[in-house]
Formats: C-alpha cells, sequence, structure tokens
C-alpha cells in the first residue's frame, strides 16, 4: 500500500494524462501510416520509469481503453492489458536499474518487446483472427503463406516487430529522462534511478 500511495501523486495524476495523450497521438499517426512498427507505448514507459510499476500499469491501461471505446481505433481496446504489463516491466525494470544506461533501456525493451509480443498474440490471433488493420498485417500474412497457423503466424508478427518497437521506445524515453531537468526529475519517485 505505502508503495501504491508513493507512485500516485498529484504530480503523477497530472503526468499520466499527458503520457495518455503521447501514446495516442503517436500510435495514431504510426497506425495511420501503417508503418510495421507501433512507437505507442512511450507515454506508458515513460510513466513506469519516473513513477513505478503501477502507475506505469494504469497508463497503459488506460490508454488503451480509451483509445479504443472512443472510436479513436476500436482495435486497441482489447490490448489494453498487454499495455498495462508494458508499463509494468518498465516500472519494474527501472527498479532493478535496467534503464539508467542507453544500452541498458534498448536491451529492456528487447526482454519487454518479446513479452508483449507473447501477450498480444492469442489476442491477436483470436479476437482478429490475427488481421488488426496495422502495417504488421503484411508479416502475418506472409507466415500464413508458410503454412503457420494464424497464432503462431501472429507470435512471429509480433516476435518480430515487437522487440525492435520497445527498444526504439525504451531508447527514447531514456533520452527525454536525460534532457529533463534535475528540478522536475526530483519530483518523481524513480527518477533518479532511471538517470545515467
Amino acid at each position: 500500500m505505502n508503495s501504491l500511495r508513493k507512485e500516485f501523486t498529484t504530480t503523477t495524476l497530472v503526468l499520466i494524462p499527458v503520457a495518455i495523450a503521447i501514446n495516442i497521438a503517436i500510435g495514431h499517426t504510426i497506425y495511420t501510416l501503417k508503418l510495421p512498427f507501433y512507437l505507442d507505448s512511450i507515454g506508458t514507459i515513460l510513466v513506469g520509469v519516473l513513477v513505478g510499476p503501477w502507475a506505469g500499469a494504469l497508463t497503459g491501461l488506460l490508454s488503451n481503453l480509451i483509445w479504443g471505446f472512443t472510436g479513436l481505433n476500436p482495435v486497441y481496446a482489447p490490448f489494453a492489458a498487454v499495455a498495462a504489463i508494458i508499463g509494468l516491466c518498465a516500472g519494474l525494470a527501472t527498479e532493478a536499474g535496467l534503464t539508467n544506461a542507453w544500452w541498458k533501456s534498448i536491451l529492456t525493451g528487447l526482454v519487454v518487446g518479446l513479452i508483449a509480443a507473447a501477450v498480444s498474440a492469442p489476442i491477436s490471433a483470436y479476437v482478429f483472427g490475427g488481421v488488426t488493420g496495422s502495417g504488421n498485417d503484411a508479416l502475418v500474412a506472409m507466415f500464413r503463406s508458410f503454412g503457420a497457423s494464424v497464432l503462431p503466424a501472429s507470435f512471429g508478427q509480433g516476435a518480430l516487430t515487437d522487440p525492435v518497437d520497445k527498444a526504439i521506445s525504451f531508447l527514447l524515453v531514456w533520452l527525454i529522462v536525460q534532457a529533463l531537468p534535475l528540478r522536475f526529475r526530483a519530483r518523481f519517485p524513480q527518477a533518479q534511478a532511471a538517470k545515467g
């Protein structure tokens, strides 16, 4: 309970909506352009890194639910649990000292990307038949043409794209944290652990 109280300060409650807006703005742009990655977790990772795992998880969860249920992109709502896991992982990785250097952030992103791929594949396969309308649908089709069923094809697509996507996202968050003024960073419980 102390951990939750420490994470959910007034500053955090102001940061979470900003992070949700970042997720939706960047993610929607990438989705619309049909690029083969997402970059829709930058705000979630930022909150996880600066504040902690529970605030990161809540940010991811709310981002996808808001994004999906407002009609901007209904595809995102079923992936809310995946987004929450990404935020949770970002916070836990920072607590473990795995985001305080650029190369650690990239490696952490690769691992979190594999976790995201494993969790999202069944959702993609069973809710959408492997076709979500993103730029990655061509990879699912490619794996299907090789004879893979929809679940392995969905996981194959995720295993190829999610680690790269999350590595880029974690690196961008590391760069953002390094650029934040010391006085601003001091407002967040995990900011010092994330500073290189």
